[in-house]
Parts: C-alpha cells; sequence; structure tokens
C-alpha cells in the first residue's frame, strides 16, 4: 500500500436512527471510505459501562473497524464538559479509531436538553467540553468534532469553530445548515469555505451531496479537499465508488451490485431485531434508494404492506434473483 496521502477523503456521516452497524458494515463494504462515525451515544448522568459503547459500536469487539476494514470514530452527544471527558477515557479503554463529539443534532428532544446543535450559542462551553476530551484520551486516539452553522443564524459559526480548534480538535466537521434549517435545502457549502479559513485544522465538508455532480460543485464552493457522506450514501449505495472512479453511473446496471447488498442487509438485520422489526429497517432504506433507483420503487411497493419478516422474505428473494442479487 502507498504511503502518499490521497488527494481527498469521503467519510461516512453519523445518522442517527438510520446509520447503525449494519448498515455500516454494507455501505463499507462498497468501498470508497477513509473512515465512519456511529450515531452518537447520549451523555447525561453518569460513566457508561463498556457494553452502551459495545451496543452502538459491535465493531469496538473487532478493532474499531467494519468487516471491510473501514475504522469507525465513536462519536459522543452532552453539555458536562467533565462527564463527557470520563466516558471519553472509558471508552477509550476500547481502542475506539477515533472519537467524535456532537454539536450537530437538531432534534427537539436532545437540544431540549442541552445535547448537539443547541449547544452552539456557547462557544466557550464547546472549547471546555473538546478541550476536556482531548485532555482525557490517550494521544494517539484522534479527537474530531461536528457542527453545523448555529442555531438559528450562522453568527457564531466561525467563533464556535475557532473554540473547537483551540480545545485540540483535530478535523472538524462542518454540515452547512443551522439547527433551524433542518434538513431542508440548499446547504450553505460558502459557509464552509468561511470556517476552512478561520481555522487551521482539516475542515470536512458535510451537506447536500446526493451525486457526483453535488460532490463536485461541494468541493469548488467549499474548497474542502474532504467530504462526509450522509443521506446522499444511503439513498445511494454506491455514491462514494462513483466519486472515486469519476462517472455519474447507471441505475439500472449499477442495481445489481445494489441488489447484493439489499440481500446482505436484509440477512444481518433479521439477526439483530425481532421479526416485526426488520421490514420497517428494510423499508426505511428503500424509501431513501427510491429518490436514486427506480427498481428501489418497486421493491419499496411491493413489500410496503408486509409487516414481519416472513413475508417479507419471499419477495425480497423473487426481486434479488432475478437480477443475481
Amino acid at each position: 500500500m502507498s504511503d502518499t496521502q490521497p488527494p481527498f477523503r469521503l467519510i461516512l456521516a453519523p445518522m442517527e436512527g438510520l446509520a447503525d452497524d449494519i448498515l455500516r458494515d454494507v455501505l463499507t463494504q462498497a468501498g470508497g471510505y477513509a473512515w465512519c462515525v456511529t450515531e452518537f451515544v447520549r451523555v447525561s448522568a453518569t460513566v457508561l459501562p463498556h457494553s452502551a459503547f459495545i451496543r452502538i459500536s459491535p465493531e469496538l469487539k473487532q478493532s474499531s473497524r467494519t468487516r471491510a476494514g473501514t475504522p469507525v470514530r465513536v462519536q459522543l452527544l452532552g453539555s458536562d464538559p467533565d462527564l463527557l471527558a470520563a466516558n471519553a477515557a472509558h471508552v477509550a479503554r476500547l481502542h475506539p479509531a477515533g472519537i467524535d463529539l456532537n454539536f450537530g443534532c437538531p432534534t427537539p428532544l436532545i437540544n431540549r436538553n442541552r445535547g448537539g446543535a443547541a449547544l452552539l450559542d456557547d462557544p466557550k462551553l464547546l472549547n471546555r467540553i473538546a478541550a476536556a476530551v482531548r485532555a482525557a484520551v490517550p494521544k494517539e486516539i484522534p479527537v474530531t468534532a461536528k457542527m453545523r452553522l448555529g442555531i438559528d443564524s450562522t453568527e457564531q459559526a466561525l467563533d464556535c469553530a475557532r473554540a473547537l480548534e483551540m480545545g485540540g480538535v483535530q478535523e472538524l466537521v462542518v454540515h452547512a445548515r443551522t439547527k433551524e434549517d433542518g434538513y431542508r435545502p440548499p446547504a450553505r457549502w460558502e459557509w464552509i469555505a468561511r470556517i476552512r479559513e478561520a481555522v487551521q485544522i482539516p475542515v470536512i465538508a458535510n451537506g447536500e451531496v446526493w451525486t457526483v455532480a453535488d460532490y463536485h460543485a461541494m468541493r469548488a464552493v467549499s474548497g474542502c479537499a474532504d467530504v462526509m457522506l450522509g443521506r446522499g450514501a444511503v439513498a445511494d449505495p454506491l455514491l462514494a465508488r462513483r466519486i472515486h472512479e469519476g462517472v455519474a453511473g447507471d441505475p439500472v446496471a449499477d442495481w445489481h451490485a445494489v441488489a447484493r447488498m439489499i440481500a446482505d442487509f436484509w440477512i444481518q438485520v433479521q439477526k439483530k431485531v425481532l421479526p416485526h422489526q426488520s421490514p420497517g429497517r428494510l423499508k426505511q432504506w428503500l424509501g431513501l434508494m427510491r429518490r436514486s433507483y427506480p427498481q428501489a420503487d418497486r421493491l419499496f411497493a411491493a413489500v410496503r404492506e408486509f409487516r414481519l419478516a416472513q413475508d417479507v422474505t419471499p419477495v425480497l428473494r423473487h426481486h434479488l434473483v432475478e437480477v443475481g442479487g
């Protein structure tokens, strides 16, 4: 393997309620990701047991890597610097590939409890959290952070980024929306460029990349070499590969590869959840893939009415075997 640094990196985003260890495993099998981040671990009252971190990131039991060998960083969410530091030190004993801090979650329940993007009105608190966690974690474990542009304005975006940098965060992911923006387009990529110019640490651009064309547009506007892919990577499981290959792809031809990924996902999800839960997980993924693949739309329609795994399996087998899945 060459020691030369690649010209860019793609990172798979943490997506609460969507990208768990199974979907991370399936998506990284397709290749193209430098690393990925777990759903957040909520830190609110105590130092959590190792089992809490392993539940969110079973990859910790396999050198903090997915089956494809992609490193997995564990994300923490909270507002108490000392408690976050204590939990970071505890999870560090499990040798994660990195620890990430969540200042981007826009969920009302989380925000009401002073978590995620709700902290973006207090750059000093962000600095204290970053400094406490960095001091608590061995130097060889990267500490990174993900932030939005603010709560309802971008007024403190640069201050927040500088505060995290001064606290010792080594890389910063910027989701180019405020909390109030939610996931509504457009993403404000120009603000990522402003943040990149305001700090010395690497900035990773995130938000509204669904296609290869979107990726190139984001890089042109933000000036960032590295990009984090979120819902776009779920809607098109081959997006990272397409970006590396520099081609838009053909949804009809590429469905063969996607069908195999769906089959793999279905096998794994049935082992993890109850029979009445697995169809919902499949439909959630297919629902997003309908944006990229007409075949996913047809498959979604075929399984939509079913509530039990035993009813979904024959339908999947029929649809996926037809394309060699």
